[in-house]
C-alpha cells in the first residue's frame, strides 16, 4: 500500500464502510508490510501508515480525504510497487481505506468490538509436542500469526516445524535461555524448521521476518 502522494481523493460510497472488517482485512493483508498504531501492526517493507499522514493531519486532512487516499492508492498501485494488485476489492478496498482513515496518526487504541478486530484467534490455543515435534503453521490467511499461540514440550531435543500455506513469507524460530535458533525463511507451499536442545523454562517461539513478531506472529513455548 505504498503512498506516493497525499492527493485529495474521493472514494464515491455506496454504503456505511464496516471499519471492524477493514481492521481484518488490513491486518490479514497489510499488516505484514505496514505500521499503524491503532492496528497493532509493525511491517517495515512499506511506509509507516502513522509517519506518513502525521503531517496532513496537522495540516487539517479529515478521516474521509485520508479514506480517499488510501483507496486509490489500493485500486491503483504503482509499477514498482511491491503491493500485489487487487490485494483487497470492492467493498473490502473500501473497509480497509476506511479504517486507515479512521486510525493512521490518530493516538490511542481502538475500543469495544473495534478493539478485538484483527486479533489472531489462535492467540490462546496451545498445542503439546509429539514425538520430539511441535507444529505451527502459519495462518493460510496471509495475517501475522500462527496456529497457536502456547506449545507445550518435554525438555531434549525439540523441533518446531512451520508449514507456510500463505503468500506471505515467514519462517520459525525458537529464543529464550541461551537458545537463539532460527529457520528458513519459506514462502507458499513451502516448510520453515528448527531444531533445538532444550532445558526446562519459557521460550519463544516466532517469526524473524521484519515486523511480523510485532505484529502478532509469536507465542510461548513451555518446557517441562
Amino acid at each position: 500500500m505504498a503512498l506516493a502522494t497525499l492527493a485529495v481523493a474521493g472514494c464515491g460510497k455506496q454504503r456505511e464502510p464496516d471499519l471492524e472488517t477493514g481492521k481484518a482485512l488490513f491486518v490479514q493483508k497489510c499488516g505484514s508490510c505496514h505500521t499503524l498504531g491503532r492496528a497493532g501492526t509493525k511491517g517495515i517493507r512499506g511506509p509507516n501508515l502513522d509517519n506518513a499522514f502525521a503531517q496532513a493531519r496537522r495540516d487539517g486532512m479529515t478521516d474521509a480525504t485520508i479514506e480517499g487516499v488510501v483507496y486509490r492508492q489500493i485500486a491503483n498501485v504503482r509499477r514498482d510497487s511491491i503491493m500485489p494488485s487487487n490485494l483487497v476489492k470492492g467493498a473490502d478496498r473500501r473497509d480497509v481505506a476506511a479504517y486507515v482513515g479512521d486510525s493512521a496518526s490518530e493516538p490511542g487504541k481502538d475500543k469495544g468490538r473495534l478493539a478485538l478486530a484483527g486479533l489472531p484467534k489462535t492467540a490462546n490455543k496451545t498445542v503439546k509436542a509429539s514425538g520430539g515435534k511441535v507444529t505451527l503453521d502459519a495462518d493460510p490467511s496471509g495475517a501475522t500469526a500462527f496456529s497457536a499461540g502456547k506449545a507445550i514440550a518435554p525438555a531434549g531435543v525439540l523441533q518446531l516445524i512451520m508449514k507456510n500455506p500463505a503468500t506471505t513469507q515467514h519462517n520459525i524460530a525458537v529464543e529464550g535461555n541461551g537458545i537463539d535458533e532460527k529457520g528458513r525463511v519459506v514462502g507458499k507451499g513451502q516448510t520453515s524448521m528448527v531444531k533445538a536442545t532444550l532445558k526446562p523454562g519459557k521460550y519463544t517461539f516466532l517469526c524473524t521476518v521484519p515486523g511480523h513478531a510485532e505484529g502478532g506472529m509469536k507465542g510461548t513455548l513451555t518446557v517441562k
